[in-house]
């Protein structure tokens, strides 16, 4: 863990900051052999940076893996040693140059059906949000118009607090005369009644 650790920051600090820095007087001095220079170690620390990603996987376990990372790298900027320069010009630079139109046809064509793809799957989503757009406004109306349906004439009354419905008032007024026709039914049976009575006790007096 600790000789990760110390790698990492042996290969930012040195690998990559350091560089950079040299990069940039380089191009601010505008001299060609430095920037020659910093640019050959780039192209060199970018191919380490591609192999450590695989490296890291399967050698992690070998015996001093992350000490031989550091030297590598100091390796790579000592000024004695030259180690990106001979590497470039040695192995890099000849398998370039033999390979170069083959890996520029690869990049053209790569290039070509990625824009091809992203402009396919644009249009594709595009035309899958548009769809599901129109779908989902189509069911709110359809649910809408359904709901607006189903309530009725009463239902609409009652939500609102308006009066009740005609057949409502309709109803209870016909329960109201009902009631007051059996109550003066009632009062003048009752009526009659008391009259009878009070014929029957008169005409008992008079006999009496």
């Amino acid at each position: 863990m600790v000789s990760w650790i110390i790698s990492r920051l042996v290969v930012l600090i040195f690998g990559t900051l350091y560089p950079a820095y040299y990069s940039y007087k380089a191009v601010k001095s505008k001299d060609i052999k430095e920037y020659v220079k910093w640019m050959m170690y780039w192209i060199i620390f970018a191919l380490f940076m591609s192999v450590e990603t695989f490296t890291d996987i399967f050698l992690c376990w070998f015996p001093f893996y992350y000490e031989l990372k550091i030297a590598f790298v100091a390796w790579l900027l000592s000024p004695y040693t030259k180690g990106s320069s001979l590497l470039y010009r040695k192995f890099v630079h000849p398998t370039l140059s033999s390979k170069e139109k083959e890996i520029d046809e690869c990049l053209i064509q790569a290039k070509d059906r990625s824009y091809d793809a992203l402009v396919h799957f644009g249009k594709r989503g595009l035309n899958v949000a548009a769809s599901a757009a129109v779908t989902a406004a189509a069911k709110g109306q359809g649910a809408l118009s359904e709901r607006l349906r189903s309530f009725s004439m009463q239902d609409l009354s009652t939500i609102r607090g308006d009066t009740p419905s005609p057949v409502t008032v309709r109803a209870a007024s016909s329960k109201n005369v009902k009631s007051k026709l059996s109550r003066s039914a009632t009062q003048t049976s009752e009526a009659s009644v008391c009259t009878c009575c009070s014929v029957g006790k008169i005409l008992r007096g008079e006999f009496i």
